[in-house]
């Protein structure tokens, strides 16, 4: 004798369904608005691609918070003042991503700390040292040049000589995107990110000495911050010489403001690329600039120009424009062949 089911139970769980659609749907157009909204000035997020400054995205792209961003910045700006591969970037950056998800990190296993989880007890530094991302990379990047050979091993094979990990294989599966980012902050890519503008004022002292920090050394480019109030000029250094800032005392370019002549200037960071600094110069202008969009959010920069495209902090849904990101108008922010601008929020 057959046997007649009653429907009920199915609808019913066909209607949960569709309401959890639905809901889902709804929280994803939610961010989408909050991300799109006052031309990209919503929710914070950074996104590196592999293709180059003002292309369409054909490539893989990997997202990310600007915390994040920032620390992989700083990862692959290191690596490429030490005029490493791009192959060693992508070891270091697949490593902090297994190790870390790209935090500083203050805790883990045992007295691990970091980006990348370094220890104490195992001579990798002290904990402010560990917890400082420069320091951290640069000593990561000493002890992958010590692996025989390393950029011609599985990128596990190579990460794990330097980690000794307990999980080995774990750092293959973040290659992919490791390559991504590679691409963003060392190659041709690019790094949009998208968010509020900067709250409150920029400190170009600081951004120049976190820059002399990581490329001081390098000698591609000369460097200058400039005042945004009076119109005299900060410190004048040369990259490369002893890691510091000398003092010339002129005003430089350190008149021109936003609105192309009236009202106070934006104070600002410049960098030049020396005469014939060939494609290493090339390749530190790009780590700079996006290195400047990455530490946007806390280090209150408003607007970064590089070469014929600009970022703007708040507009164009976080991505880099071209002519300085807002046309012929935005003159005072348009960089020359082979210069960064950093522009500080006032």
């Amino acid at each position: 004798m057959s046997e007649t089911r009653d429907p009920r139970p199915r609808r019913r769980r066909l209607l949960r369904a569709v309401v959890g659609l639905l809901v889902l749907l709804a929280v994803i157009g939610y961010f989408a608005v909050q991300r799109d909204s006052n031309g990209g000035g919503g929710a914070p997020f950074c996104v590196a691609g592999a293709d180059p400054i003002g292309a369409e995205e054909t490539s893989a792209t990997y997202e990310m918070s600007p915390e994040q961003a920032a620390n992989a910045a700083t990862i692959a700006a290191v690596g490429v003042a030490k005029g490493l591969p791009d192959r060693a970037v992508t070891i270091a950056l697949a490593t902090a991503m297994q190790e870390s998800a790209l935090r500083n990190l203050d805790h883990g296993d045992r007295d691990s700390l970091g980006l990348f989880q370094q220890r104490p007890s195992m001579g990798w530094g002290t904990p402010a040292q560990i917890t400082d991302p420069v320091y951290s990379a640069a000593i990561f990047y000493d002890h992958l040049v010590d692996v025989p050979g390393y950029s011609r091993l599985p990128l596990t094979v190579a990460a794990q000589k330097v980690q000794r990990s307990g999980f080995p294989q774990a750092y293959a599966k973040h290659e992919p995107d490791a390559t991504v980012l590679t691409a963003a902050f060392a190659g041709g890519g690019t790094l949009n990110c998208g968010g509020p503008a900067p709250a409150g004022p920029g400190d170009p002292a600081r951004v120049q000495a976190d820059l002399i920090r990581i490329f001081g050394k390098d000698g591609t480019h000369t460097m200058s911050s400039q005042a945004g109030q009076d119109g005299q000029a900060g410190q004048d250094g040369q990259a490369g010489q002893d890691g510091q800032a000398g003092q010339d005392g002129q005003a430089g370019e350190a008149g021109r403001n936003s609105d192309g002549g009236s009202g106070a200037p934006e104070a600002e960071v410049r960098l030049v690329e020396k005469k014939n600094g060939g494609e290493e110069a090339t390749r530190h202008s790009r780590a700079m600039a996006h290195w400047a969009v990455a530490h946007a959010k806390t280090m209150g920069i408003s607007r970064v120009s590089y070469g014929r495209h600009g970022w703007v902090g708040g507009k164009d849904r976080g991505r880099w424009q071209d002519k300085g990101g807002a046309g012929g108008k935005d003159a005072a922010h348009y960089a020359g062949p082979g210069e960064v601008r950093i522009f500080m929020a006032r």
